[in-house]
């Protein structure tokens, strides 16, 4: 992969497993990775493990919401580093108040005596948080990396959009909008770089156990949730994805083989997009 040798990657949300893994990939095949992290701590992490395997790496603590904690973290990546080649935007995440309690309403819901949240119920400044983290929190590192992408006309913005980006889930409407948003995102910020040399793509992994959804699909035993086990009764590979499942796509796409690949989403999810559920 000698077009991913000495390139400058800036990760976002790059302490977490996934990122985490895709920072390592990158780095062993020669690249120069900034992992960015709400916790300076696990980025540090991270970026640690990399340099232990004799790879180049930093670990920056950064605010994708926040445009000066992005603009300090760009003079580190560059004082360190040099100018961002490859932009993977990493950060992104749900919260409960966006989330109902049950996949469909009835009018007995109404009147329920125990906890329930149901469409009626939910918090807009969750609904707002989730967006803004998962739309905001892609918009502007865009806005403060490809900056640097601009006159070397081989700039390459990755996004991460999810399954829940093609067809919603239930219980999470506010997640799989902010999604859909990041898959119409970047179709319109490939057109709008198309002329700088710019490319812009996403990766939309389907069902992959981590620290955020571990406690939905897994029991304490370690037994699948019904949630759990719905999705895997409806992922014909039936399994969860695992961090190196995304790898491939990735080194393809942060590569010279998709050069003429630009404002695509990609499913990696083991079928479950393309099952009907008969």
């Amino acid at each position: 992969m000698e077009s991913i040798q000495n390139k400058v990657v800036v990760i976002t949300g790059g302490g977490g497993v996934l990122c985490g893994t895709m920072a390592s990939k990158l780095a062993a095949l020669g690249a120069k990775v900034a992992i960015l992290d709400l916790k300076q701590e696990n980025a540090e992490q991270v970026a640690e493990s990399i340099r232990q395997s004799g790879g180049n790496a930093i670990g920056l603590a950064a605010n994708v919401l926040d445009k000066n904690s992005l603009l300090a973290a760009q003079a580190e990546v560059h004082r360190q580093l040099g100018k961002c080649d490859i932009l993977i935007n990493g950060a992104g995440g749900n919260h409960p108040k966006g989330t109902t309690s049950k996949p469909y309403f009835e009018p007995a819901d109404l009147d329920a005596t125990e906890e329930l949240t149901t469409f009626f119920d939910l918090d807009p400044e969750g609904i707002k948080f989730v967006f803004d983290l998962n739309f905001i929190g892609t918009l502007l590192p865009c806005q403060i990396f490809a900056k640097d992408m601009v006159s070397s006309q081989g700039g390459n913005i990755i996004n991460i959009s999810s399954m829940n980006a093609f067809t919603p889930l239930t219980k999470i409407p506010a997640y799989s909008g902010a999604k859909a948003a990041i898959s119409n995102f970047t179709q319109w910020l490939a057109v709008h770089f198309s002329k700088v040399g710019i490319r812009v793509n996403a990766m939309a992994p389907g069902f992959f156990l981590t620290e955020q959804n571990r406690s939905l699909l897994t029991e304490e035993s370690g037994d699948l949730t019904a949630r759990g086990n719905t999705i895997i009764d409806h992922t014909p590979m039936s399994r969860f994805g695992t961090p190196e499942d995304l790898l491939g796509t990735l080194e393809w796409l942060c590569g010279d083989g998709s050069a003429f690949v630009t404002g695509v989403t990609i499913p990696i999810d083991g079928g479950f997009s393309a099952f009907s559920g008969v």
